[in-house]
């Protein structure tokens, strides 16, 4: 009967028989940002704000704005205008639009609930098989926000 010893020394053996491309570790992600896409952005802004995401970029197009970037603590979220998509040929042309489906865990859902008063309820307060009391509403530019609390 083998030992964990010689099975790691056999994995370790075989490992090191692959060839190098097939060693290589993963590589490493640094950050992966939401880019969400509306006729117009500003109420966009304003559904974020009040959930304490601040601007921190933004770039105007005329009286209106054509992108800016949400920030609270490490999350990040950017919007754009469906106007600037349509301006590049190449993305125009493969550009479908859709709703987008955001899963946000917070600390207290009372407080999301609160912040995001106004805002059309797709799914009211309930809770989840995997352990979560989750609402669900709809953010400005027609995306799906569920917010969740999980016990601890």
């Amino acid at each position: 009967m083998r030992t964990t010893a010689t099975w790691i020394a056999l994995l370790c053996i075989f490992v090191a028989t692959l060839p190098a491309e097939e060693r290589q570790t993963p590589m490493t992600l640094k950050k992966l940002t939401v880019n969400l896409y509306a006729d117009e952005i500003e109420p966009c802004i304003h559904f974020w704000e009040r959930l304490g995401f601040v601007k921190t970029q933004e770039v105007p197009a005329g009286n209106k704005l054509a992108f800016a970037i949400l920030k609270k603590g490490d999350i990040e979220l950017m919007y754009g205008t469906y106007t600037s998509l349509n301006a590049d040929p190449e993305i125009a042309k493969t550009l479908r639009k859709g709703t987008t489906y955001l899963y946000v865990e917070v600390a207290n859902l009372d407080e999301a609930i609160a912040a995001a008063s106004g805002a059309p309820v797709v799914k009211p307060v309930h809770t989840t098989f995997y352990g979560a009391t989750e609402v669900s509403v709809t953010e400005p530019a027609g995306n799906i926000v569920t917010f969740a609390q999980f016990a601890r």
